[in-house]
């Protein structure tokens, strides 16, 4: 990236959460148990070492990363009890603990942790794991949001996210600095082509299907429709949405649909984003512009364990 992005503060999906995440993960990685750590390595060595990132990126999955080790940690017993664990965030350049949401360098030291050998073994893989991809959709957030800086248009996340991971990968996109949509279909009510479809064939005007809607949801619920063509721009207007998705449609097109729209409603752009065309897709007006990539594409940043050998 050519600029970082500045430091927040994201506060991170509540413990026991993420705690039942970070069980799951080490059940299925940890299960049967760690046969090469038990044949190898000490009941009773203690270890020290350090999380280094190997590429430039935006931070996020320190949290759950941490818990992965102290889970493991904890079960780790020898015959003179059980060793401390400890996991300390490092300084960035400005003296302040690394965080989620901070930017990182190649070769940057982020964590320091000191506890039992075998655990810190046994918890690494899936600990890096989280860490990685977490970090990966930051990242790729951040270059969208800083890719349309000065617009006034926000980048947001869809629904397309790894299933049972979507409160990790929506927390990770807000450590990047972009914004999450809907959490669940429960979030919002989005009208989409099928359900378009569906409507023409029950013979349901889309004005009394909102009319409808808005009698049975909360005030505060958000109507979105989706439309794929100008064509269907004046029908949609009419039944007054909350916001309109104006989806695989050219620049020239959306800035159209938001000149049409004139502040009736939010727009949303939807469809052929990438990092070339977000920029473009920005200038022409529209206020939210959703990314599947940021939670299905995103490139996992590579981190690493080493250990600390005096």
């Amino acid at each position: 990236m050519s600029s970082t992005p500045a430091r927040r503060t994201i506060p991170a999906p509540p413990l026991f959460q993420l705690r039942a995440l970070a069980e799951a993960a080490l059940a299925e990685d940890l299960g049967r148990g760690d046969l090469t750590t038990e044949s190898v390595v000490p009941t009773d060595l203690e270890a020290e070492a350090v999380l280094i990132a190997k590429a430039d990126g935006v931070l996020a999955g320190l949290p759950i990363a941490r818990l992965a080790f102290e889970i493991v940690a904890e079960d780790h017993t020898t015959d003179l009890g059980q060793y401390p664990f400890t996991f300390e965030s490092l300084p960035d350049e400005e003296g302040r603990p690394i965080t989620d949401g901070a930017p990182i360098r190649r070769g940057q030291e982020i964590v320091r942790m000191r506890g039992p050998a075998q655990a810190i073994l046994s918890a690494e893989r899936v600990a890096l794991n989280f860490l990685q991809r977490l970090s990966g959709t930051a990242t790729l957030a951040a270059r969208f949001v800083e890719a349309v800086e000065g617009t006034g248009a926000r980048i947001v996340d869809t629904r397309k996210t790894t299933p049972g991971l979507r409160i990790l990968e929506k927390y990770a996109v807000r450590c990047g600095g972009a914004s999450n949509h809907r959490y669940d279909l429960a979030g919002a009510v989005l009208i989409k082509d099928n359900h378009l479809a569906a409507l023409a064939a029950a013979g349901i005007p889309l004005a009394e299907a909102i009319r409808n809607t808005r009698a049975r949801v909360a005030p505060t619920t958000m109507i979105e429709v989706e439309v794929e063509s100008l064509d269907q721009l004046d029908e949609v207007i009419g039944a007054s949405p909350d916001l309109i998705m104006l989806d695989n449609m050219e620049p020239s097109e959306l800035a159209e649909g938001v000149r049409r729209i004139g502040g009736r409603a939010k727009t949303e752009a939807s469809g052929g984003v990438n990092l070339e065309t977000v920029r473009a897709i920005a200038e022409t007006g529209v206020d939210l512009i959703s990314v599947g990539a940021l939670t299905h594409s995103a490139p996992a940043l590579d981190i690493s364990l080493d250990f600390v050998v005096r």
